[in-house]
Formats: C-alpha cells, sequence, structure tokens
C-alpha cells in the first residue's frame, strides 16, 4: 500500500512493503533518474559510434544485442564497449562520491577532488610509477591504497569528538595542499620516461581502458551502490545536522564513518581505472539536486547525472577539437573550473562563504 504526502516541496509518496519496510518515492525525482539513465544510455551509443570507423547508432544497438556484422562486433564489444563501460562507472562513482561528501560536510564544496582524496589517489600512483616502475595494474592498486590511506588520515585528522562539516572541509584542503606538493616533488625525482607517463596519468583519460578495468569497478560499484542506499534515510537525517539526528535515533559517527568509506573506495576505484578527472564529483551531485528539487543526498540521480557527465565530456573530448584527441580530464577541468569558480560566486552572494 502507499500513501502521499503534499509537503513545502514535491509531493512524496510512501510505499510501503511486506515486511514492514517503506522508503520514499518523489515522482519528480524519479522522473529525472529516468531521464538521466536515458541520456547516459543514449550518449554511451553514440560514443561507441565514435571513432576513425564511424558506427550509425542503429547499427551499435544491433551488434550489441548480438545481430551485427563481425567486423562491427569486434571494434564495438572489444575496443569501444569497455572505454564507455569505465566512462559509466567512472562518472557513476564519482557522482555518488560527491553526493556522499557534500551531504556529510554539508558543503558544497566537500568533493573529494576539493578535499584531498583524489590527490591522495595520485600520489599513490605517482610512488608506483617513479620508484617501483610498476605496470597497470599496479599503478591502479597504488591509487587505490593511496585514496584510502588519505582518506584515513584526514577523517583521523578531522576528528574532535566526532567529524564534523566544516572541519572535514578545512583539513582536507589542507591535505590536497600538502599532497599537491608531494606530486610536484615526485615528478622532480622521475626520469623523463616515467615522468611523461605520469603526465599522461594524471591528465585523467580514458584511452586503451579495457575489460580488466571494467569488472573491479562492476563488482565494487555493485557491492557498495545497496549499502549507500540503505544509508539513504539516515544520511538524510544527518543533513539536519548531528543534535537532530541523534534526537531521531541516527547512529551519527557510525553512519558517517560507514558512508565516508564507501565514498573513498568509489573515488579511489575510479581514480585507479581513470586518473584524476577532476570536478564530476563536484558538479554532477549540484546539478543533480537542482533537477530534482528534492532534498537529501539524491544518490540515484547522482550516479546518473555523474555518468551522463562523463560519456558526453569523453565524446566532446574527441569531437570538439577537430583532429586532435584531448583526454576527458582536460575537458572536464575546463568546465568545472567555469562551474567552481561561479559557485563560489553565488556562495558568497547568499552570504554562506
Amino acid at each position: 500500500m502507499s500513501r502521499t504526502a503534499q509537503e513545502d516541496g514535491p509531493a512524496v509518496k510512501a510505499i510501503r512493503i511486506p515486511g514492514g519496510l517503506s522508503f520514499r518515492a518523489e515522482p519528480r525525482a524519479m522522473a529525472v533518474v529516468g531521464g538521466l539513465a536515458v541520456l547516459a544510455l543514449a550518449a554511451a551509443v553514440v560514443l561507441i559510434g565514435t571513432g576513425d570507423f564511424t558506427i550509425p547508432p542503429a547499427d551499435v544497438i544491433s551488434s550489441l544485442l548480438g545481430s551485427g556484422s563481425p567486423a562491427q562486433d569486434f571494434i564495438i564489444n572489444e575496443l569501444r564497449l569497455p572505454r564507455v563501460l569505465v566512462a559509466l562507472l567512472v562518472g557513476a562513482s564519482l557522482g555518488i562520491s560527491g553526493a556522499l561528501f557534500q551531504s556529510i560536510s554539508r558543503n558544497p564544496l566537500g568533493s573529494p577532488d576539493v578535499i584531498g582524496f583524489g590527490q591522495g589517489s595520485s600520489v599513490g600512483a605517482l610512488v608506483v610509477i617513479v620508484f617501483l616502475h610498476g605496470g597497470t595494474v599496479a599503478v591502479s592498486l597504488g591509487a587505490l591504497v593511496g585514496g584510502l590511506a588519505t582518506g584515513v588520515a584526514v577523517y583521523l585528522l578531522a576528528w574532535k569528538k566526532g567529524v564534523h562539516g566544516y572541519r572535514l572541509v578545512l583539513v582536507g584542503i589542507g591535505a590536497a595542499a600538502m599532497l599537491t606538493a608531494c606530486i610536484h616533488y615526485l615528478l622532480t625525482k622521475s626520469t623523463l620516461v616515467d615522468a611523461t607517463r605520469a603526465m599522461v596519468w594524471l591528465t585523467g583519460s580514458l584511452d586503451g581502458r579495457d575489460w580488466a578495468q571494467v569488472w573491479p569497478l562492476l563488482v565494487l560499484f555493485v557491492v557498495l551502490l545497496p549499502l549507500v542506499l540503505v544509508y539513504g534515510r539516515p544520511l538524510r537525517m544527518l543533513e539536519m545536522g548531528d543534535d537532530a539526528a541523534y534526537a531521531l535515533g541516527v547512529p551519527v559517527q557510525r553512519t558517517r564513518t560507514v558512508l565516508m568509506l564507501c565514498a573513498v573506495l568509489l573515488n579511489a576505484s575510479a581514480t585507479a581505472a581513470a586518473g584524476p578527472i577532476s570536478f564530476v564529483a563536484l558538479t554532477a551531485p549540484q546539478l543533480a539536486r537542482r533537477l530534482t528539487r528534492a532534498t537529501g543526498p539524491n544518490i540515484l540521480a547522482s550516479a546518473c547525472m555523474g555518468a551522463a557527465l562523463l560519456v558526453v565530456a569523453d565524446w566532446g573530448a574527441q569531437r570538439l577539437f577537430g583532429e586532435s584527441t584531448l583526454p576527458v580530464g582536460v575537458l572536464t577541468g575546463m568546465v568545472g573550473g567555469v562551474y567552481l569558480l561561479w559557485l563560489l560566486v553565488t556562495e558568497r552572494r547568499a552570504g554562506r562563504i
């Protein structure tokens, strides 16, 4: 059974299922999630058909359904599909990670690439490249370990009878500055070959991605997404402040710790797969919230928005600059930088910074 409650915002439907469980369903938010998912999938089909050998969208769909020609099947399934799947998973992971950090910190600047977690993954990857001369798998593991280590360090440094939003952001910004200096130091210690390789990785790119990057991302995403959704209601309460959340029976520190761990893992895995792609984690949750006009973290909307943003950005990086193709991180950095300036101006006018 279900009931609908009209609040100050859009209508909210509380749907109850057997076993005493219930969840909120907001029609506008559900429509936005569906629309963004369709946009991401449509952009993915177009991106699969983009390249030196152009394939029409209808032929791409036929090949994905098993009815394509042998040549098209090879190009699509072996060369282009893994790259697009990595783009979808990385974008969705960054979108969720950004939504979690912004909700936990209660700050629109609480994004993993602003508060140091992306830089931590970069340091881990550069240590492997510069000192260990590791291959692709080793670099990915280094990025994952670096991101996790940074998350633990920032959490401990921000702890003072609990972790609070602004303290987390301030500590994270300081950590980001220190880690950026470490990145520059590691580059000065590298050989020309390693420095070139490091700069390519630091740019953030989807070039050369294959099934070896798809499966770890997919497994981690499938495991963490349900956990994040289960904690969606406590996180919504947490946005009202610790005192209000305590009064409503939310285990504040446990909830914050679990969600921070999920956010760090999602961001670190995305960085390990594609390098530090900037500003997707910052912009996706806010754009999603503006579209849904719903309170709370908007987890699914942020995931779909992040996936759509990254796929569209990758298409633009390949098609908008003539014969030159840019790494997708360059395009997201340019667009995201403009968005960050706009956000800072907006927040200042509103008196929040």
